[in-house]
């Protein structure tokens, strides 16, 4: 069986949207991944798709969701990117873990900022979530 991980960050439109195409660029068919907002903007700013496209990262279905239109029972995992407890805001039915891994919020400044962010992601993907996989659930 898969394993499924569920990014989540305040608007569902910079760092959960970033961590989803990544891990999907990076581990492709073998993890369910998706991702949401605790308040959704709606949107993705041009410059997080920029930023992915820089990187050759397709942008394909991406879409500003937000936590209550997702079904969390279905994830293992949720990497929580914003700097504030998620619990609260998970709606029932998520029995998986939810691992805290900030990333500064990125919205609305340069597009270097955006690029700060989405290799921080990056990085997190590679190195942490693996790892996080591989850790029997709780």
């Amino acid at each position: 069986m898969s394993k499924s991980v569920l990014f989540v960050c305040y608007g569902n439109a910079c760092r959960s949207i970033m961590a989803e195409a990544l891990a999907r660029h990076h581990f492709r068919e073998s993890l369910t991944i998706g991702s949401a907002g605790l308040a959704a903007l709606g949107e993705v700013p041009q410059s997080t798709l920029d930023v992915l496209k820089e990187a050759r990262v397709s942008c394909e279905g991406l879409h500003s969701k937000d936590i209550d239109e997702v079904d969390t029972g279905r994830f293992d995992i949720i990497v929580n990117l914003t700097e504030f407890s998620i619990e609260r805001f998970i709606p029932n039915g998520f029995h998986g873990t939810v691992i805290d891994s900030y990333i500064p919020d990125p919205f609305g400044r340069s597009l270097d900022s955006y690029r700060i962010a989405r290799t921080a992601i990056e990085r997190i993907i590679l190195e942490k979530l693996p790892k996080w996989l591989s850790e029997p659930s709780e």
